[in-house]
């Protein structure tokens, strides 16, 4: 297979308006790079991005970027170092927490569809050192999910007792390597497919669990809720193991922030976005929590290798177990199997979308924006990819224990991201209110978020941040653990402090509209403050990269209409609400 790679130095003959795009887009990136600020990265042209993503699948990326590794596996650290009633609790806060998170993301997603997502929200409402660190932040957080998930695929194969399963997890990377570097549309297809075969998976699990409680298993017994008062249960390890479930719940509820990422190749972003925020979380929660609920009725807290240095097991594995079927459980372990695949399939994606933006953004080097004839952005893939080594370190540390440390780190991340998308939100309301500009010019607004909705992610993400970690220093502090919690924090700071003292530089001149278009202020010296650089909302400019409809998507919208208005409307409405 041939890969053709856009390059400034080759000429493209089937597009004549090509030399004067890049011109443009040189000269806007160049007026942008000189304040510090962001140029966002292009899509729907040759050598760029494409809008290649459909309503269907941006709303199954969502699902499979959540219900993945973090439910079927994460599931089982949680119960075993917090007890069933903790981690009820925790994914119920967290759950509540990530759903206002998604709809803050989603007034901005849909007012400014652009690739980067929240990490470009935070460089140009908050602040440009931030976004810079929050940015490589987001990357490695992706890179270092695939490694997870990668390293998960080994905890699921033990299972069946196979041997060297470090070859299944290379098998896997290349796998997903080779979907990714095709187009958006084979990556988001393989997304649709994989993740519904989970969600279909769910709903069985949901009513073989209950079954299961209610007699029908091997020991033809009830159960009820015996298993939350057997010894240590319902809290198991008091509040440093109720604290720690914190962080397994940040890490299984990861992803949903990610779909904002998919915004810049969504079709018709200003419709479809506003209808994937507002159904998407309520399927997700509703899976979690009624999951969540029958693994802590089904399963003891202290069932032997539910989670330790060497292995995981699968809590929705136990219960199928339970049943009373070989089979079946195999078969419930063939599909996490397939969901450990899907969720690197999506953290992949996000990984290599955030690199473009980073290259697009000269935070990273030029050539990792090039991008093949289909929209690729090959050697950010490759590079993403590449951290997926990490992986293949379980024989020395054992597969249970790395993917503990990696779940650490990613669930931290994730909450990062959380935190940024709340400042972000917070900045770009603050600016839309100043401004004078009306809410009803908001393509989505989360009405009932209004004001709090900014003020308590930020409040309840830094809490769940600092608390999370308890169990690591008391009642024994241990170094690793301990670094796996908050690592992330002085590495972000140290980033930011570096964007400051190297991108603060002297700007020759700053005239009105480059003021306009990216809200920097300059001292009476011509030079951007080299320690703050918050953004002023009163001159950011709030018309720059708002989507405007285009033929193509008033043709969706009419069709869409129709079938809603014909005689099978009410099929339609059921289409269009499971799938």
């Amino acid at each position: 297979m041939s890969v053709s790679v856009h390059s400034k130095f080759t000429k493209d003959p089937d597009d004549s308006s090509r030399d004067a795009e890049d011109a443009l887009d040189s000269e806007r990136e160049e007026q942008h790079i000189a304040v510090g600020a962001l140029p966002t990265p292009p899509v729907d042209r040759i050598g760029h991005l494409h809008r290649g993503l459909s309503a269907r699948q941006v709303q199954m990326i969502a699902i499979a970027g959540t219900i993945g590794t973090g439910l079927f596996l994460g599931t089982g650290k949680s119960l075993a170092q917090g007890g069933p009633a903790s981690m009820l609790i925790c994914y119920a806060i967290v759950g509540f927490i990530v759903y206002v998170t998604l709809l803050l993301l989603g007034e901005m997603a849909t007012q400014y569809p652009v690739a980067g997502s929240f990490t470009a929200y935070s460089t140009r409402f908050f602040s440009p050192s931030y976004g810079f660190a929050l940015s490589w932040n987001y990357w490695f957080n992706d890179a270092v999910s695939v490694a997870s998930d990668l390293t998960a695929a080994q905890l699921v194969l033990q299972f069946w007792n196979v041997n060297n399963s470090w070859i299944v997890s290379l098998v896997f990377w290349v796998f997903l390597v080779g979907v990714n570097a095709t187009q958006v549309k084979a990556y988001g297809e393989l997304e649709y497919w994989l993740s519904s075969l989970k969600v279909a998976t769910i709903v069985v699990f949901i009513i073989l669990g209950i079954v299961v409680n209610a007699g029908g298993n091997t020991s033809h017994e009830y159960i009820g809720g015996k298993y939350w008062h057997i010894p240590g249960a319902p809290f198991v390890g008091g509040f440093g193991g109720f604290a720690r479930v914190f962080v397994t719940a940040s890490f299984a509820y990861g992803g949903t922030e990610s779909l904002g990422v998919t915004a810049g190749e969504t079709k018709n972003p200003s419709r479809n976005m506003p209808r994937v925020v507002k159904f998407v979380f309520w399927r997700i929660l509703l899976f979690y929590i009624l999951s969540i609920l029958l693994i802590g009725l089904n399963v003891p807290w202290d069932y032997p290798g539910l989670s330790n240095k060497s292995t995981t097991t699968s809590p929705f594995t136990i219960v199928f177990k339970e049943a009373g079927s070989t089979v079946a459980a195999s078969f419930m372990n063939t599909v996490i199997l397939t969901s450990v695949l899907s969720a690197g399939n999506h953290a992949l994606f996000a990984g290599t979308r955030i690199m473009y933006g980073l290259s697009a953004s000269a935070q990273a080097p030029r050539f990792l924006s090039r991008t093949t004839r289909q929209g690729v952005p090959l050697f950010a893939l490759l590079v993403t990819s590449s951290i997926s080594i990490l992986c293949f370190g379980s024989s020395f540390v054992g597969s249970g224990q790395l993917w503990s440390w990696l779940q650490n780190i990613v669930g931290v991340s994730n909450q990062i991201a959380w935190l940024s998308i709340g400042l972000a939100s917070w900045r770009f309301r603050t600016a839309w209110k100043r401004q004078g500009r009306p809410l009803e010019e908001m393509k989505y607004r989360a009405s009932w978020t209004w004001p709090w909705g900014p003020y308590f992610v930020v409040v309840t993400v830094s809490v769940l941040i600092l608390v999370q970690g308890w169990s690591s220093i008391f009642p024994e502090f241990t170094a690793v653990d301990f670094v796996s919690f908050y690592i992330e924090l002085p590495i972000m700071l140290a980033m930011s402090l570096a964007w400051l003292l190297f991108k603060g530089r002297r700007v020759p001149q700053l005239n009105e509209s480059t003021v306009a278009l990216t809200g920097e202020q300059s001292d009476s010296k011509g030079r951007i403050g080299r320690f703050f650089d918050i953004v002023d909302t009163e001159t950011v400019n709030l018309r720059i990269d708002e989507y405007k409809e285009d033929p193509k998507d008033l043709a969706d919208e009419s069709i869409r209409a129709k079938r809603l208005s014909g005689s099978a409307g009410w099929l339609w409405r059921i289409y269009y609400l499971i799938a």
